[in-house]
């Protein structure tokens, strides 16, 4: 149900905002389709089925784009080389080539004539086969809510982080089993700064388990089987940020996961990841996304972690604003955007509770049809775990009072230590309290038009608009280099993974990209789930 305008937001202003946040994205648009990066490159390798490493833990996919770049360059994509190197050489599957390439066995040229014509077809071919499974996989998660039910909102989104797969199952199903409606398998430290992806099952990480296929497949499945147990759909998060955002945007959609942590800005301003490299890697994996009915979580909330919750709050919005727009470019749904904020106000502060009110209140207004993320406080977790749980508890009220859709849980020891098991136990029982005490407390809580809430949002608009008029004109690569964003600068030409950046050639193909341009994700979905029905016996 889209909820009911409380605010009185002026729609001309609103349409300014919006209008003026697709101007910003342009030029980024238009960056990302004219250029590939390697990620880019490999994830079609694994949209084609390349799978394993070598020894020494190096993905095939990395030896085999490595191999034509320095070759043949990456300009054209790796689609022609590796195909026509499939045609005529003596390889019998993608594995079989990268093992030679890796060892320098293998020539690549890029085809014309005939030869290219075959690789083309053989390339989109191959693509094509990846994509229809994600297609399949997409139409189970619809059979599969269909059949266990889907939980109503708020959604309840805890973290499980171990390190160890095997560890992060039992603990998953249990938290499911105390009302968790999503999952989410936070990454090891520092994986987003990886530029290739782990293989395999994994037991070893630093507050986080890696983000690999194996991973993604047994966490998938247990969540299933205690689906099934409680009778409700149990949600799957990770992460499609860093280094390898395409990739393991394609892994997430052939082991269908639900949510991918996937922020516009999040790698660059927190993992120093250089701003081109990640906006060319966000566009594919976003309309990965949208093919696979992922749900996006963004990151805004972090910026309320390095900058003041008060006076920067206009740039939550203002990022917001540009995570829709890239989002929709990409093919994703209003369904699919789980724009994220926080509470984050220093409750010191006189009247912090109405401030967080107004600002979550004019997300949700501004987003009426988006699954918003409500992220609890962090930053003034003090270490009194009873004021920690009596503010974790206001900030489950907030999200009630102003009907966000998913509920991070808070926990009391939050910045003390990884929270125990019985943290995590009472942080349920607390937001599973307020959320059945306030029932449809939305309905009810409409500020007065005039009032403190109204007029705060309203000014928090107008900021939004007036830094979106500067981006817009002087260009969103200078406004994160001036650290417009989480205080934290940026240059355009620094930070990690430009060297993967490629302009594309004339010529340029990648079946991938092709089909995912051309096709919309939403009616291919749906075309599949016909199917699978047609084919379910009576």
């Amino acid at each position: 149900m889209t909820p009911q305008p409380k605010l009185d937001l002026d729609p001309e202003v609103v349409r300014t905002a919006r209008r003026l946040a697709a101007r910003a994205a342009e030029p980024i648009i238009e960056m990302a389709r004219t250029h590939t990066t390697v990620s880019v490159e490999r994830a079609l390798l694994r949209l084609a089925g390349l799978a394993g490493a070598d020894a020494d833990g190096r993905p095939w996919v990395n030896h085999l784009a490595d191999a034509v770049r320095d070759q043949v360059g990456l300009e054209h994509g790796v689609a022609l080389p590796v195909w026509d190197a499939l045609l005529t050489g003596p390889y019998p599957s993608l594995t079989e080539l990268a093992q030679d390439a890796a060892r320098g066995r293998v020539r690549f040229r890029l085809p014309a004539g005939d030869d290219a014509e075959a690789a083309r077809a053989a390339a989109r071919a191959a693509a094509r086969a990846g994509i229809d499974r994600i297609d399949r996989r997409r139409a189970e998660r619809d059979r599969m809510l269909r059949e266990v039910g889907d939980p109503p909102h708020p959604w309840i989104y805890l973290i499980v982080a171990t390190g160890d797969i095997y560890e992060d199952i039992p603990q998953a199903q249990a938290a499911a089993r105390e009302g968790a409606d999503v999952v989410a398998v936070i990454r090891s430290t520092g994986q987003s700064l990886l530029d290739f992806v782990p293989e395999g099952a994994t037991r070893e990480g630093y507050a986080g388990t890696y983000a690999t296929q194996e991973n993604f497949r047994l966490m998938r499945a247990a969540l299933d089987d205690v689906s099934r147990e409680l009778g409700r759909y149990v949600r799957l998060t990770n992460y499609a940020s860093g280094l390898c955002m395409p990739e393991i945007a394609t892994l997430a959609g052939l082991e269908r996961l639900d949510m991918m942590l996937n922020d516009c800005m999040y790698g660059i301003i927190f993992r120093d990841i250089n701003p081109r490299r990640t906006f060319i890697d966000q566009r594919f994996s976003r309309q990965i996304h949208a093919r696979a009915g992922i749900v996006i979580n963004t990151g805004e909330d972090n910026y309320l972690t390095t900058a003041d919750a008060v006076d920067a709050a206009h740039t939550v919005i203002v990022s917001q604003l540009l995570n829709e727009r890239f989002g929709h470019e990409a093919g994703l749904t209003d369904a699919q955007l789980g724009l994220g904020h926080a509470f984050e106000i220093d409750p010191s502060l006189p009247g912090s509770f109405r401030l967080e009110l107004a600002h979550a209140q004019l997300v949700r207004e501004l987003f009426p049809n988006a699954p918003l993320k409500y992220m609890p406080p962090t930053k003034h977790m003090t270490g009194n775990i009873f004021a920690g749980y009596l503010l974790d508890a206001f900030f489950n009220l907030a999200g009630m009072m102003t009907g966000q859709s998913i509920i991070l849980i808070g926990m009391m020891t939050e910045g003390i230590h990884t929270p125990w098991l019985s943290d995590r136990d009472l942080a349920l029982e607390n937001v599973r309290y307020v959320r059945n005490a306030c029932g449809d407390l939305a309905e009810d809580f409409v500020p007065r038009p005039d009032g403190f809430i109204a007029q705060r949002a309203r000014r928090v608009l107008a900021e939004s608009v007036e830094l979106l008029e500067r981006i817009a004109d002087d260009g969103l690569l200078n406004a994160i280099a001036d650290g417009t964003f989480g205080v934290t600068r940026r240059p355009p030409d620094g930070g990690k993974g430009l060297d993967g950046v490629v302009e594309r050639a004339d010529g340029y193909f990648n079946p991938a990209i092709e089909i995912l341009d051309d096709e919309d994700p939403h009616a291919a979905a749906t075309d599949e789930a016909a199917h699978a029905q047609e084919e379910v016996p009576a």
